[in-house]
């Protein structure tokens, strides 16, 4: 009998463990739509007008059990924006600088990530929401676009003055400034496009302008 017992018990785990993994599918799609819906809020009235309350009942959960996934108002702010970044690091930020073969090729994937932007609309209300609420310094998301433009700016400069050392690049190019004017411009598109989706085509001038400053600062003159 209990030898009988032995070995029937590996069969008995395998239901188990089927559960624990249908368990997690659930747990996961559940923090899934907790983000996307809070997304929509954080966009629509901004991080301190926004409630948990509010974003638990769209989910149709409890706040206790939006709780369960992110402790705080704060920790979901945080993932919300780690999240819409993880795209943009996967689209840009892929390789390192000196991996890029061209700077005219990044400049066409920050062509294409405007156009990926033109599709998840609610995520660029939201960036542009918190982008102007985080000039406070007491704001919880002040430190974290601090650190992305830096981020963002010193990949650029990095690429640009790679650029310059393969001879692609005229020597007296000021990457610095060509990096932040470009970050600006590409920000400047976007808070145009929310307030007027249809007048306004974020790929199409982000082309223009990046082809034009890609012809004043390459040795060859040579654009997208």
């Amino acid at each position: 009998m209990a030898q009988d017992k032995g070995r029937t018990a590996p069969k008995a785990a395998a239901p188990k463990a089927a559960a624990a993994r249908g368990g997690y599918a659930v747990g996961d799609a559940r923090r899934q739509k907790i983000l996307d819906t809070a997304v929509e809020h954080f966009a629509q009235w901004g991080f301190h007008a926004s409630s948990l309350a509010r974003i638990a009942n769209d989910c149709g959960i409890t706040q206790g059990g939006l709780l369960h996934h992110f402790r705080s108002k704060e920790d979901l702010l945080l993932s919300v924006l780690a999240q819409s970044e993880q795209h943009d690091v996967e689209r840009l930020f892929s390789g390192s600088a000196g991996e890029v073969t061209s700077v005219a090729v990044h400049f066409a994937a920050v062509v294409a990530l405007a156009g990926d932007n033109a599709r998840r609309p609610g995520l660029v209300r939201m960036y542009n929401t918190l982008v102007g609420e985080s000039g406070n310094p007491g704001h919880p998301a002040h430190a974290y676009f601090r650190q992305r433009y830096e981020r963002v700016l010193g990949y650029s400069v990095d690429l640009l003055r790679a650029g310059v050392a393969r001879g692609e690049v005229r020597p007296d190019t000021d990457c610095e400034a060509v990096g932040r004017e470009t970050i600006a411009v590409m920000d400047g598109f976007q808070i145009q496009w929310v307030l007027d989706p249809e007048a306004v085509d974020m790929a199409v001038l982000l082309r223009g302008y990046l082809d034009r400053r890609l012809r004043e600062i390459t040795v060859a003159g040579a654009g997208l």
